[in-house]
């Protein structure tokens, strides 16, 4: 059929989406990206005819049958959808039925006849490029959610990746951080093969396929949940789970991207950092900590040079509340079992999760603000076992290997340029079987994460109850 069906489908699918590029192209003329005009007929009139051209390309495409079931909310009462799970690029009906805005990259508008048709349903445009895109992404959804139905829905896939719809994964609070009302809406293949799946290996297309859109009642925030974009998130997830008859699972896309970024630095599978990753994103320690961010911290962290943090000085270092989750997460670097850490291991650790594929990025906020800046043996031995999460590593060959001159000291220049010489030196030199992996703990427990000391410039300490590390 590839030959036969194939060819028949892609033709009348593209002549059909060329015949939606005028209606789309007419009714976006004189729009503005910071305000919605006023309807007039004729733009309903291009409305109608896009939502009958678009439901006809998906039926040429094999989706014969779209059950759509629930009331849906306007959207004065629910401005954002909440849709799961998210396993296809055919999880687009929904957007052609509701011609509701999305969230797209800005690279998109610029593509022929496509971008005409992305701009009709007015997305919130974000941009790779821009380090503040995020954030700025964030405040153009709350501005829109905040309008009072002036704008059309937001149709927001939480999950922020493909799965296999075999459970529901970690919502990311990007939907939920407006504090508005919110329409969960489930989707659902009831295929009796899975042909629509797309994660590492693509879907067949010449199948015929069924779709349901379950449109679940409004859920309306509490004045926690409003405070607490994670907790508003999981509780709609679990909501959504129900309707659904899938479990729950506490993995996320950042912990994929943290576990399949390549470079010198590669996260090993059972390292302690997924661990850390899960329970920083649930503190929501991990929104809007950009490269200036971690320079920030990184800098704020060299001050405390010598002095280790109890778990109230770790709150009130975070501006955190001491809960279980802040406690499960102080353990993780509590190497000596004494109830103090280094607060340097932490800033670590962020970095490494917040950029997996920056590690060396985060190796050179490890060894300092000067480039010139030089460490020893077991300073090295510190930052390499927290960038990787691992409780031991010998580093005493890879040192005595970049210490060419046997000075007792090198720089983030001399180990930049071992680096380049041997990208796979962690394998090469620490991922033996010298190396013993760290568990994840869920109590207080000796961890091996932690950063032990290493030196530098001496600083006056600003928090109070702070203990003084002992050489």
């Amino acid at each position: 059929m590839t030959v036969t069906v194939f060819p028949v489908r892609l033709f009348f699918a593209v002549l059909l989406m060329l015949l939606a590029w005028p209606f789309a192209f007419a009714a976006s003329l004189g729009r503005s990206e910071l305000a919605v005009e006023t309807e007039t007929w004729w733009r309903r009139i291009c409305d109608i005819a896009l939502r009958g051209i678009m439901r006809a390309m998906w039926f040429c495409g094999g989706f014969h049958w779209v059950t759509v079931k629930g009331e849906p909310a306007p959207p004065s009462q629910a401005p954002i959808l909440t849709l799961a799970p998210h396993s296809s690029y055919f999880d687009a009906i929904p957007v052609t039925m509701t011609m509701a805005s999305i969230v797209m990259k800005t690279e998109s508008k610029n593509i022929p006849v496509w971008g005409t048709l992305i701009k009709f349903i007015r997305p919130v445009f974000v941009s790779r490029s821009d380090q503040d895109s995020r954030k700025k992404t964030v405040e153009e959804i709350k501005r829109r959610a905040h309008a009072g139905g002036e704008w059309p829905q937001i149709m927001i896939f939480p999950e922020g990746t493909c799965t296999n719809r075999s459970c529901l994964i970690t919502f990311k609070p990007g939907a939920f951080i407006p504090a508005v009302p919110v329409q969960p809406v489930v989707l659902r293949y009831p295929n009796r093969m899975d042909t629509i799946t797309w994660t590492w290996q693509g879907p067949g297309v010449i199948t015929m396929s069924f779709s349901s859109m379950q449109y679940l009642p409004l859920y309306t925030p509490s004045e926690e949940e409003k405070n607490n974009p994670a907790l508003f998130a999981n509780n709609v997830r679990s909501i959504m789970a129900k309707a659904l008859e899938l479990p729950i699972t506490d993995l996320s896309f950042d912990d994929c991207q943290l576990s399949l970024a390549k470079g010198p630095m590669r996260v090993p599978s059972n390292s302690s950092l997924l661990q850390f990753n899960r329970l920083a994103r649930r503190l929501g320690l991990r929104a809007g900590t950009t490269d200036t961010v971690l320079e920030q911290q990184a800098s704020k962290a060299r001050k405390l040079w010598g002095y280790t943090l109890g778990l109230g000085d770790f709150a009130h270092y975070l501006d955190l509340p001491v809960t279980d989750m802040l406690t499960e997460l102080h353990s993780l670097f509590n190497q000596h079992g004494d109830g103090q850490i280094d607060i340097r291991e932490y800033v670590i650790a962020l970095s490494v999760a917040c950029q997996p594929s920056k590690a060396m990025d985060t190796l050179r906020l490890a060894f300092g603000a000067k480039e010139d800046r030089a460490i020893v043996e077991k300073d090295l031995a510190s930052i390499l076992r927290t960038a990787l999460g691992v409780a031991e590593v010998d580093v005493t060959e890879l040192f005595s290997a970049i210490d060419t001159l046997d000075a007792g000291k090198i720089t983030h220049d001399d180990f930049c340029r071992f680096v380049e010489q041997h990208p796979d030196f962690a394998q090469e030199y620490l991922l033996s079987s010298r190396t013993t992996p760290s568990t994840p703990h869920t109590a207080p427990l000796v961890n091996g994460f932690s950063v032990a000391h290493y030196d530098m410039e001496e600083q006056t300490c600003s928090l109070p109850g702070q203990k003084r590390k002992e050489d």
